[in-house]
């Protein structure tokens, strides 16, 4: 099958509605995609780019149904990678002698994946061009590492199509070709995703490429990409899009995301994220659990934010393995522009908080400081999780906060002591003792626990910590540890059934 894209030029290429997992796992493919391959008849014939090796039958298949193959005068090779140029092996086979133009650095790439020394390959330049007759001319235009040191883009005279190679694309299924046929939100969504995933390391590259592109002063009527639509509308929009993401792009957002082993470092987030909000509603927060959610909408979203919250229980004294794996992937996306804070429950040590705090700073973050709870938040640490939250909101805003409500919000969390953590000493939250004017407890009223329900009954005691039995609650001495959690004195309440008002 193929569709007529403008004048001599078709789309040849494949559409894979099932792939999931792209550059080996790394990559959730969530719309499918499609590899585009182009045949342009002139006086000459050209075929630009091929398709995935476990389509290249079918390629061909689709190919000798449109051509003799002996009539392609040459192959244009703008990128090595496998989805690119993944049926060259079954296609060269016949016709062996065929030339193929691609840059220096892709005639080693080629020949690491297909093992063909012997292939006619003709390097280019930018600025090379190649007659294909009918008066028009392929122009190259070479940009390593976008993504790839071989990658380069094609231009066609007259029809004036910039063949982009994978340069505003995105991994997105249609059978509609155009981007004015599919879904617009959809397709800003998936080319944010792509460009947040894979082009972000490369930004400054993407904006220096960009800005060559545009000083050769080539009207561009139509962008032909490697992956998903073909921009024919409009196509200047995706390149101004590119350029504001190239640049430090943030929103007003906050991406919190956590892993957690008994949901206590998930409350926390819970809390954060309502402080937020409270003093900030116009700020967009999303809040995703790295253990459940897509990993690469975590990095968009962490792509478009103005600052990221990264938090974990501690697991031997350090974060979680999946936390630690995501900060990996992000320091290595060398997001710019960006604050980011850690925080996390933990039990007898609180390692997980101080390393998240080191990664970030290491990958380029402005931080903050950070936040630790002890075991599971009670009602006074899940306080403190939401003035921190507010505290967060304050320190972020892109603009004045001088709503009466966020100021009102903002008097009472700064007008309280600060428990946020010291990333060097990293102290736990102390909750305060819980106050009850109209309560009075009597020497045989029993005591809970507020964070994991153990009962301390007075007629029973606690003989491991020597108390004896008959001991009322307020004979207890004041370093009474909950033999459960570990808490102290300040987290027990009367237990309700025993509650007495005066």
């Amino acid at each position: 099958m193929t569709i007529h894209v403008k004048n001599n030029i078709h789309w040849v290429g494949q559409r894979d509605w099932e792939v999931q997992d792209f550059h080996g796992t790394e990559y959730k493919i969530t719309k499918g995609t499609s590899y585009n391959s182009y045949l342009i008849r002139e006086e000459k014939t050209v075929l630009i780019d091929t398709v995935d090796h476990r389509f290249s039958q079918q390629f061909l298949q689709n190919l000798e149904a449109e051509i003799d193959l002996n009539d392609i005068d040459y192959i244009v090779m703008n990128h090595a990678e496998e989805d690119h140029s993944g049926a060259l092996t079954a296609l060269m086979a016949k016709i062996p002698n065929t030339p193929i133009y691609c840059t220096e650095n892709a005639v080693d790439s080629i020949v690491g994946h297909h093992h063909h020394p012997e292939w006619n390959f003709i390097t280019v330049k930018t600025g090379d061009s190649l007659d294909v007759g009918n008066g028009k001319q392929l122009i190259f235009i070479e940009a390593p590492m976008l993504h790839w040191p071989d990658s380069m883009m094609t231009y066609l005279t007259e029809d004036a199509v910039l063949f982009s190679n994978d340069a505003f694309g995105q991994h997105y299924c249609d059978e509609r070709l155009f981007n004015d046929e599919v879904d617009q939100n959809e397709l800003m969504e998936q080319c944010l995703r792509y460009y947040a995933n894979i082009l972000t390391p490369f930004s400054s590259l993407v904006t220096a490429k960009i800005h060559e592109v545009l000083s050769f002063n080539l009207p561009v009527d139509m962008i032909a990409t490697a992956h998903g639509i073909v921009w024919r509308d409009n196509p200047a929009q995706i390149i101004h899009q590119y350029l504001a993401w190239a640049d430090a792009y943030q929103e007003d957002r906050i991406t919190i995301f956590y892993d957690s082993m008994s949901n206590n470092t998930r409350m926390m987030a819970d809390g954060i994220a309502q402080g937020i909000h409270d003093v900030d509603p116009n700020v967009a927060v999303k809040v995703y659990n790295v253990a459940r959610h897509d990993k690469n909408e975590i990095l968009a979203q962490a792509f478009r934010s103005k600052g990221i919250l990264v938090g974990s229980s501690t697991m031997n004294n350090v974060m979680m393995p999946k936390i630690a794996a995501m900060l990996e992937e992000i320091t290595g996306l060398r997001f710019r522009n960006k604050k980011a804070a850690a925080f996390g429950s933990y039990g007898w040590n609180g390692g997980a908080v101080d390393r998240i705090h080191t990664r970030l700073m290491d990958a380029g973050f402005e931080t903050s400081v950070g936040l630790k709870v002890k075991w599971r938040p009670d009602r006074d640490a899940m306080q403190e999780c939401r003035q921190h939250g507010q505290r967060i909101a304050k320190e972020w805003a892109l603009r004045p906060l001088d709503s009466a409500n966020s100021r009102s919000i903002i008097n009472q969390v700064m007008s309280k002591p600060s428990q946020a953590v010291n990333q060097n000493a990293a102290p736990a939250i102390t909750p305060a003792p819980a106050k009850n004017a109209s309560l009075v407890v009597d020497d045989a009223q029993s005591m809970i626990c507020t964070v994991c329900q153990w009962v301390y009954d007075p007629k029973d005691g606690e003989p491991n910590q020597d108390i004896a039995a008959g001991t009322p609650w307020a004979q207890v001495a004041d370093d009474f540890l909950c033999p459960e959690c570990g808490l102290g004195k300040s987290v027990f309440a009367v237990k309700k059934s025993e509650v007495n008002h005066a």
